[in-house]
């Protein structure tokens, strides 16, 4: 579904990617891993076109990402969620998960203005699709809350839902249970799989390994922006390079 080849990003002259290339295949689980600074949410944006790559490719169901603007990557259907919340606050919760459907609204300034038959229609579909995905992660009693009151797990679970309340073809996500507890974790990592099981493919930034290691069917590891190994958990697992780059940056932090 995704394949990346030879993806660099520069800043300054320094390299944060150095010639990543991997593929991310359909209806599975993608986890990449890696030290602190390895360029992992680097490339997160280089793919969503937070930032533009400096060379190399990123083709997506076989079109060219690289030097695409982010709306329109999004319409192609990829949605991210971010390693910092990106939540409207003062939105509530089914407003902020309705804005993961902007591509689906229409662009039509008149029918906005007239109030036609069709768009009142059209946004009741998208309202009934918004509280299934509110649904689907336990948050349908929160609807009408303010975004910005919801507990720090709560939120992680409203940016799940709105990156996937479009039913997109391809979801980022960046840290998901970052800050969450050994409860949350566990409910998220169901929730990841079971969107597997329905199909849909992930691409996973995330620390912890645990969770890493139960759910993936595929893992990329990072280190200083060049990809050092690839393959299933155990065989990520094993890699004398992987084990040396985490222990390497353990013991210099030590």
């Amino acid at each position: 579904m995704l394949q990346l080849e030879a993806l660099s990003k520069h800043f300054g002259g320094l390299p944060a990617l150095d010639g990543v290339s991997f593929s991310v295949p359909r209806a599975r689980i993608t986890a990449l891993i890696g030290p602190n600074g390895a360029g992992k949410s680097t490339l997160i944006n280089c793919i969503t076109g937070v930032l533009e790559a400096s060379s190399g490719s990123a083709r997506f169901l076989e079109e060219e990402l690289v030097g695409q603007p982010g709306h329109e990557i999004a319409r192609r259907g990829i949605a991210r969620t971010f390693q910092n919340l990106k939540l409207f606050p003062r939105l509530s919760v089914l407003d902020n998960v309705l804005t993961g459907l902007t591509c689906s609204g229409g662009s039509s300034m008149v029918m906005a203005m007239l109030r036609l038959p069709y768009l009142r229609h059209r946004e009741r579909q998208l309202k009934l699709r918004a509280l299934e995905a509110l649904d689907h992660f336990g948050l349908s009693d929160k609807a009408n809350w303010p975004a910005g009151i919801l507990a720090y797990g709560d939120k992680k679970r409203v940016e799940l839902a709105r990156a996937t309340v479009s039913q997109p073809e391809l979801i980022l996500l960046d840290e998901p249970v970052a800050g969450l507890n050994a409860e949350e974790t566990a409910a998220v990592g169901e929730q990841l799989k079971r969107l597997r099981r329905a199909g849909q493919t992930l691409l996973l930034v995330e620390h912890d390994m645990e969770l890493v290691m139960e759910i993936a069917d595929q893992v990329v590891v990072l280190d200083s922006g060049k990809c050092i190994a690839s393959g299933t958990p155990d065989q990520v697992r094993r890699n004398p390079l992987v084990l040396e780059a985490y222990l390497g940056r353990m013991e210099a932090t030590a």
